[in-house]
């Protein structure tokens, strides 16, 4: 596969006008080859193993839009604004007038897309940028396919994120011929300016690549479903779907195995499916608990089956890995996973997970979690939101 090299070879590959311009006229620009660049770059200019990511405001003068605390085994992101902590389930607009049922711009906010978009673009043709380019779903690097980000540098933390869910192509490695079937653009001072603070991500389909605008540095609403927004649009043009579900291979004491999947709304227990039964102190499994009178019912169940996760939230179905022996055929749509652990409140509640967050073979990407520098964080010690 003939590879063209990001930083100094833009030119000659296939990208939006757009994406072009920026890289033009933009005062600086640096194109990642790996993760450990993307999390150095994430604490460049710390005090004490802290960084403020902020923007100048128009009306509002300089805004704290989160701090990156540098633990031992996390870098760990904190919104000061509560509404950034989680993601707003309104928050996607639709600028286009293909088919959708979600909102449109026009709807929402009384007039066309067109001149946001233009202040976007030209607000980040003012910035210092990161341009990165990753993969898409399960197509991998081979495939020739995939999308590019174009955020300010000192978002280095979200385009860290992106890589993690969808996979960096390093900037000297990206296909000759490479097609772009995304491009998401991140602007967080423009939910001050336009949106009123809150979470707002636009989606704009054409005929060239599918345009994510994200104006919050949460990265749910955009580097997570907004991706799989961009799935599901290529999927019903290609007549294949990206399903919303976790998917395990269940093995049981007797080595029978069983795959299920389980498509369900957020916080409908998908990621749940994929974990071992907590138990009490005693192994015992807690069943349930009288609220009116605290009594509790319990099961003894010696042994668990094996668990082999699949598929944690995006499950992508393509025609080309389907065969005939009457199954659907899944592959998992994310090269990591963006775990909910707000269920986890104390020591204990899931030892598997606190393992796996404590003794990492490199830095987690946490959010929402207390942090201090050079300390490790633990998952049970959240940041509430209001």
């Amino acid at each position: 596969m003939n590879t063209l090299d990001l930083a100094t070879q833009w030119q000659e590959l296939a990208l939006p006008e757009e994406v072009k311009d920026l890289l033009t006229h933009c005062p600086s620009c640096i194109f990642p080859h790996s993760r450990k660049e993307l999390l150095d770059l994430a604490m460049t200019g710390q005090e004490n193993g802290v960084v403020e990511v902020a923007y100048e405001v128009p009306g509002k003068g300089r805004v704290v839009e989160a701090t990156v605390t540098q633990c031992k085994n996390a870098l760990v992101v904190n919104y000061p604004d509560p509404l950034m902590r989680r993601r707003d389930p309104d928050c996607m607009v639709v600028a286009d007038a293909q088919q959708t049922d979600k909102a449109r711009f026009r709807d929402r906010f009384g007039e066309p897309f067109d001149h946001v978009r233009s202040e976007t673009l030209d607000w980040l043709r003012d910035q210092k940028l990161i341009v990165m380019a990753i993969s898409l779903g399960a197509f991998g690097p081979r495939s020739g396919q995939g999308g590019i980000l174009v955020a300010p540098d000192n978002a280095a933390f979200f385009a860290a994120g992106l890589a993690d869910l969808q996979g960096l192509i390093p900037a000297d490695q990206v296909p000759a011929e490479f097609k772009v079937r995304t491009v998401i653009y991140l602007a967080p001072p423009l939910r001050h300016t336009h949106f009123g603070g809150k979470q707002v991500v636009v989606h704009k389909r054409g005929t060239g690549a599918h345009e994510v605008f994200a104006y919050n540095l949460y990265p749910g609403p955009s580097a997570k479903k907004g991706v799989y927004g961009v799935l599901l649009s290529l999927g019903e043009s290609g007549e294949w779907p990206t399903l919303h579900a976790s998917t395990v291979e269940v093995v049981t004491p007797y080595d029978n195995v069983t795959t299920i999947m389980h498509e369900a709304a957020s916080g409908g227990g998908k990621s749940e499916m994929l974990e071992y039964p907590h138990r009490e102190s005693d192994g015992r499994l807690l069943i349930g608990r009288n609220v009116l009178d605290d009594q509790t019912r319990h099961m003894v169940l010696t042994q668990n089956c094996r668990l082999r996760p699949v598929t944690d939230d995006m499950a992508m179905c393509r025609p080309n890995s389907q065969n005939q022996d009457g199954h659907l055929v899944a592959q998992d749509a994310e090269q990591a996973w963006f775990i909910r652990i707000n269920h986890i409140e104390h020591y204990g509640t899931d030892p598997h997970m606190e393992e796996m967050t404590i003794h990492t073979k490199e830095p987690l990407i946490m959010f929402n979690i207390q942090a201090v520098a050079g300390s490790t964080c633990l998952i049970w010690e959240h940041i509430e939101d209001s």
